[in-house]
């Protein structure tokens, strides 16, 4: 997966929850003020096609030695459902697994947080998880 120079608020426009995704948008934009905003494109890890939209970016390690550069948070549109993945860990535990049962009415991956609407989502608690991943992972 590949960060690329497409129009990141032009891809947001044109999805088919365009509504969601620009509202979901805005409240990481908030949240994360300053941070680089780009969208990455390829293959992701089960080999489909994807594209996401990456907000800060982190050294994430790799189980077999070395570093990419990566997002630290990234929202995409799936078929049925939204999701949000949050690559910031704490004590060795992924954020977004740590605080599972205060997000409201989703499921939860090591990173990732899906749903099939926003207003299943406790946006108060989101906001606090986007806060804590920048404080981790971009200090200063």
């Amino acid at each position: 997966m590949d960060r690329v120079k497409d129009d990141v608020y032009g891809f947001l426009v044109a999805a088919s929850r365009a509504d969601e995704l620009v509202r979901l948008d805005e409240i990481i934009r908030e949240a994360l003020p300053g941070v680089d905003r780009v969208l990455w494109r390829g293959k992701m890890w089960g080999g489909t096609e994807q594209a996401i939209v990456g907000y800060g970016t982190i050294a994430q390690p790799r189980p077999r030695g070395g570093s990419v550069d990566w997002f630290l948070v990234g929202l995409a549109e799936q078929k049925s459902h939204l999701s949000v993945y949050v690559n910031a860990a704490e004590n060795g535990e992924y954020l977004v697994r740590a605080r599972a049962h205060q997000l409201g009415k989703v499921k939860v991956g090591a990173a990732a947080i899906t749903f099939r609407s926003v207003d299943d989502l406790d946006l108060a608690e989101f906001r606090l998880l986007l806060q804590k991943a920048r404080e981790i992972e971009l200090p200063g």
